[in-house]
């Protein structure tokens, strides 16, 4: 699910597209090789550049409009030239030098707008006042369809905007009531109309582009979905009778639909699971059964769940006890006063699937259908189960718990979907349920069909907006490379974005710069702290000088953007990264260029503007140790090679981790290798700073990946070997260097006999196979000789069993850059293995276990379909 509105992405889709761009490559994992699937990652990288380029001249122009010299103008381009951070993230496909260069074009256009205010009442309403004020509007509206950090420059300009209308109402003599309102609609309308009507232009564009599902939309409603090109689902009976086959959704969440699978709980009472699943499948499909069977009118019963299939339809209405039997696994769901899993609440008791076909059930099978009146739609609906239209509660007889689901994940045993319980005293909206999908075999064609309501432009915005808030909200889990916001303006560590044949690509600020922008914010406050304790004292310094009330002023508004730009990430409990600093960091490089122009060339008391060989010294002086303090740090933007004694010497606080026993001691072992392809040396488009796995984990997790695919599609054993460089934190890296690893992918027998391929396809589908993972480490002198051998078991994966792929739900596999902060999504389900480390299952053979005989349903061993 993309947590970002999508002005960046469709900019960069455009790029590509008019490259030729097919749009197959994902740009999941960092390090995967551009050239083979032939992306146009130049003209993709292209925009992000230019962005980054277009920053150098915005800066210029916005000092020059605040009244810097040239300059000094000059120097703080050349600052933002010099800036290893925004240099490095301009080179990648990532969103933060589109939303740098939004936020500068705002601060130029705003400044502009503001001296063509300060001239006075007759310059009002003229041509270039509108212009400026309309092109901060619209600088507003790209900044914000970028990331919603926009918001902040919004308020930004918003607060310099209350602060403008103030001094308006102030004015009595000049300004009168009925101009004041003038000013304020102008500004109402340039400054929140245009930018919200682009935001939302922005979206419709984005609908037009994107009508096909994909791993996001299992979080939007169904509504939502069945606006998408094969989402779309058929009109269905609108009554549901007993022995309707049906798929039940979850009201509250967008967890999916009810469902279970042939896999049981390790604990509790290691029955079958019941999950909520996000994408259709045979396994979400329930038979609603009476609590007694049927009878014939001899008196005569029929046995077996098709009883129904027999008789007319009987409706379903409030207050009926029905029985769900899954159809694909012969079991009901069932509950008991037992404990779940994870949620082991009083208050909450496991929901299982239990029974086997040709059982009767029993009493802990039944549940009352209690329609709730206020949330379903129509009054046939409020009286009788009908589908889509009536939601309703399921409410177990025996204890009085409700069927319930939260925004709780299983761990990977339960392939990580979503808990489903029976909570007593639960909240109303995780208790509710609805029908989705609805057949019956006596319902005739003619019968009432109902669909879901399409949505307009606006419901789905609306929708897209809420979704894309809670996404982003929960985006709280810890990450390798993440930070807090008081670490930002000291720059305390940076985030390690690749790593290969010993070089790497870390983001990190020029320290320069950093420390100097943040004693220039620090300095503004301080002289703030003291013109205000003077003001309180008494003391005219603002009448009596106009350079210090433009000092306060100019250098104010700065500090006040730094501040609206940085203070909000203390609130947040997400995922924080040092590029979120960046908006905040062009705020206060612009407040330090000020700061410098007023001491060199403005204020007189210190003597710098008499004396103007000094100031162009110190301009040139600090220029120059920026520069230095980029040439220093330039390995780790660009990836190019570094000496690890140089690494180590450029290390000035000790929470910079990149890792310097990554390079090589000398630049002469560069030129004996030979250099990666630029294509493949430099990450792909992930939005966000990723965290590089030790190699071994990544090898790991490709040889499990290969364990579980099913016998027939796996590759003969075989061998390979790469160099390796792993990018953990130094902390985390071995002290010797790894110079190689063999992979080998082997079958053996119990007596531990290795089988060939032909050997394996013999054996397929009649035996269990499990996956045991052994690391073998040799450790080498400086002459190659073997010091020692080390020989490590991590354990068996579970089994494999007939079909291999293990059931996922939006998770990110092991080895794999995580995706945050800017894409989260799900993955179509591969029922069919249990995961490794299940505890409390037994060993058991393909077919041996309940629900495995017989066809197997639609989500076994292959990916389910919509």
């Amino acid at each position: 699910m993309d947590v970002h509105p999508p002005l960046a992405k469709l900019l960069i889709t455009l790029a590509g597209w008019l490259a030729g761009f097919n749009g197959n490559f994902d740009f999941k994992e960092i390090g995967k090789d551009y050239l083979e699937p032939g992306v146009p990652y130049v003209a993709m990288r292209l925009l992000p550049a230019i962005c980054g380029i277009l920053l150098v001249p915005t800066a210029f122009l916005t000092l020059k409009a605040i009244g810097c010299k040239s300059a000094t103008a000059a120097l703080g381009a050349a600052l933002i030239i010099f800036e290893n951070g925004l240099l490095t993230q301009a080179r990648l496909i990532l969103l933060d030098s589109p939303l740098v260069v939004f936020t500068a074009m705002t601060a130029l256009a705003w400044t502009n707008f503001m001296n063509q205010h300060e001239q006075g009442p007759s310059k009002a309403f003229q041509p270039a006042w509108w212009f400026w004020l309309a092109a901060t509007g619209l600088c507003l509206g790209a900044t914000v369809s970028v990331k919603w950090v926009g918001l902040f420059t919004i308020a930004w300009v918003g607060a310099l905007t209350v602060l403008q209308l103030w001094v308006l109402l102030g004015d009595a003599k000049t300004v009168t009531p009925r101009l004041w309102f003038k000013h304020f609609f102008a500004r109402l309308f340039c400054l929140i109309v245009i930018p919200l009507t682009f935001y939302m232009a922005m979206f419709a564009i984005h609908f037009v582009c994107l009508v096909n599902p994909g791993e996001g939309d299992g979080f939007m409603s169904s509504e939502f979905q069945a606006t998408l090109n094969s989402k779309g689902m058929q009109d269905v009976p609108a009554d549901v009778a007993f022995g309707s086959r049906v798929s039940l959704r979850h009201h509250n969440t967008q967890g999916g639909y009810l469902h279970s699978h042939p896999h049981m709980y390790p604990g509790g009472s290691k029955q079958q699971q019941i999950t909520l699943y996000p994408h259709k499948d045979d396994n979400n499909v329930w038979l609603l059964e009476n609590q007694t069977q049927p009878e014939l009118p001899d008196g005569s019963k029929i046995e077996g769940p098709k009883a129904w299939d027999e008789l007319d339809p009987t409706m379903i209405e409030d207050g009926a006890i029905i029985r769900l039997y899954h159809a694909t696994t012969h079991r009901r769901l069932h509950s008991h006063d037992v404990r779940p899993p994870i949620t082991e609440a009083d208050w909450q008791n496991e929901v299982s699937a239990y029974g086997y076909e040709g059982f009767e059930g029993d009493a802990n099978d039944l549940f009352r259908v209690e329609i709730v009146k206020h949330l379903s739609d129509g009054d046939e609906a409020k009286k009788r189960v009908r589908t889509i239209q009536t939601k309703f509660r399921l409410v177990h007889l025996m204890t009085g718990c409700a069927l319930f689901s939260h925004k709780v994940k299983l761990p990977d045993w339960g392939y990580e979907q979503q808990e489903v319980t029976c909570a007593r005293g639960g909240t109303l909206p995780n208790s509710v349920w609805f029908i989705e999908t609805n057949a019956h075999p006596h319902l005739p064609d003619t019968a009432e069909k109902v669909n879901y309501r399409r949505p307009g432009f606006l419901a789905k915005f609306w929708e897209l907006q809420k979704v894309m808030w809670r996404t982003n909200a929960g985006l709280v889990e810890s990450h390798a490379w993440d930070s807090r916001p008081p670490s930002w303006p000291v720059l305390k560590r940076g985030i390690n974005f690749w790593g290969k044949d010993h070089r790497q690509i870390y983001l990190i600020g020029n320290p320069v710069v950093w420390w100097a922008s943040t004693a220039a914010v620090v300095l503004y406050a301080l002289f703030k702290a003291v013109a205000v304790l003077r003001w309180q004292r008494g003391y005219a310094d603002y009448e009596r000088s106009v350079v210090f009330k433009r000092f306060d002023y100019d250098v104010g508004a700065l500090a006040l953007g730094w501040a609206l730009h940085y203070f909000p990430f203390f609130l947040m409990q997400r995922q924080l990264f040092l590029h979120h600093y960046f908006p905040a960091l062009y705020f206060a490089v612009l407040g330090l260029c000020v700061t410098l122009d007023y001491a060199t060339a403005r204020i007189a008391a210190l003597g710098l503007r008499s004396r103007p060989a000094l100031g162009w010294a110190i301009l040139g002086g600090f220029l120059v140790l920026s520069v230095v303090a980029f040439w220093a740090y330039a390995p780790l933007a660009y990836g190019n090679p570094w000496t690890q004694k140089e690494c180590r010497r450029a290390k000035l606080l000790g929470k910079w981790d990149w890792d310097c026993n990554a390079f090589y001691k000398s630049y002469d072992q560069y030129s004996s290798v030979a250099s990666p392809p630029v294509a493949s040396a430099t990450p792909a488009s992930s939005p966000a700073p990723a965290v590089q796995q030790p190699a071994g984990g990544n090898r790991q997790a490709q040889q499990q990946q290969q364990q579980q695919q099913p016998l027939a599609a796996q590759q003969p054993p075989q061998q390979k070997q790469e160099e390796v460089t792993p990018q953990a934190p130094p902390e985390a890296a071995a002290a010797s260097q790894l110079l190689s690893r063999d992979e080998r992918v082997e079958f053996r027998d119990e007596a531990g006999n290795v089988l060939d391929e032909a050997a394996v396809a013999a054996l397929q589908g009649k035996v269990s196979f499990r996956t045991r993972y052994e690391t073998r480490t040799r450790l080498l002198d400086g002459e190659g000789n073997v010091v020692r051998e080390e020989v490590r078991e991590a354990g068996e994966a579970g089994e494999a069993g007939g079909a291999a792929q293990g059931e996922r739900d939006g998770r990110v596999r092991e080895g794999e850059a995580p995706p945050h902060p800017d894409v989260m999504g799900g993955e179509p389900e591969t029922v069919g293995r249990e995961p490794g480390g299940a505890p409390g299952e037994e060993k058991r053979t393909v077919g041996e276990a309940e629900g495995e005989k017989g066809p197997r349903p639609g989500s076994e061993g292959r990916e389910a379909t919509g």
